[in-house]
């Protein structure tokens, strides 16, 4: 069983309505017992990083998540601001954030782009992976495009956590793994058969 955390942020019925496609047996928590309870996590979110880490302790959900995914080492997966969140904070505000990677948060940094790009990053875009044998790639097309919408990117301390590049002005971290922790700036609910493949080893995954 997946279980989508709810904590006020994220696109939880178009991910809900993806994994239903799939058959992946799935639910929605938002309460302590439903994430104590998770065999595996879904973390989505959209918008910015200081009210979406707001909304998460005021759920009274970062206890129990902390429990599931570092102690207990349940697989966990995060989406778009949802992966930013899991990191140890972001230039968009003041606020700490999961630290489930050790990574950083970055705005695009437009005077280092191979040219004018518009900001957020809005659309398709290609993937290359970086680990290509984490088991999350499986069978992925290739090239592999994802729908993006971000004015930020997570940037590794650790170059061996990217698990995804893409580029746009310039190369950065597209999705981040690390143990039972994987994480993707992109949306896979949005993303048609990539997104799919992805969805779809995420709830085999046995880390």
């Amino acid at each position: 069983m997946l279980t989508i955390v709810d904590y006020g942020v994220g696109n939880l019925a178009s991910i809900a309505n993806m994994l239903a496609y799939l058959g992946v047996a799935h639910r929605i928590a938002g309460d302590e017992a439903g994430i104590l309870s998770a065999e595996r996590l879904l973390l989505p979110g959209i918008g910015a990083f200081d009210p979406a880490m707001d909304k998460l302790r005021a759920s009274g959900l970062v206890a129990p998540l902390q429990q599931r995914v570092m102690a207990d080492r349940v697989p966990v997966l995060g989406i778009c601001l949802g992966m930013q969140i899991m990191c140890n904070g972001s230039e968009e505000g003041q606020r700490p954030g999961l630290g489930w990677f050790d990574a950083d948060v970055r705005r695009f940094d437009v005077a280092r782009m191979d040219q004018r790009r518009v900001i957020p990053h809005m659309g398709w875009n290609e993937v290359q992976p970086m680990q290509p044998e984490h088991p999350v790639l499986a069978g992925l097309p290739q090239p592999s495009r994802f729908y993006f919408v971000h004015g930020y990117h997570v940037v590794c301390r650790d170059p061996a956590d990217e698990l995804l590049r893409c580029h746009y002005g310039y190369p950065f971290a597209a999705g981040i793994a690390h143990g039972n922790r994987v994480a993707v700036q992109f949306h896979p609910e949005k993303s048609h058969r990539f997104g799919m493949a992805l969805m779809a080893n995420f709830a085999n995954w046995q880390p």
